[in-house]
């Protein structure tokens, strides 16, 4: 369904609690079409996040490890991306 979210099952080391909720937010972005939030959607899809990204730790405590780890890596495990996300930390702070 949504090509952006990779898999967390098998990391090594384990996904963090930062990519299971942008893998979370991504998924509550592709299912409801909200891109921007506005003080009109801001509470429900924020507590959609918080539900699935709940809902996803419990999933990967609980299903067996896998034997091989995922073929991709999560995009906030990439040189890319956190080359992209330091510098608008850097632009913005």
């Amino acid at each position: 369904m949504c090509r952006n979210i990779t898999e967390l099952r098998g990391l090594e080391p384990a996904a963090t609690d930062e990519e299971i909720e942008a893998a979370a937010r991504q998924y509550v972005r592709k299912v409801s079409g909200i891109q921007k939030l506005s003080d009109a959607n801001r509470e429900p899809f924020e507590a959609a996040v918080a539900k699935v990204a709940a809902a996803t730790t419990e999933l990967l405590a609980e299903v067996p490890t896998r034997r091989q780890p995922p073929k991709t890596l999560p995009p906030l495990r990439r040189p890319e991306v956190q080359a992209r996300i330091a510098a608008k930390a850097a632009a913005s702070g």
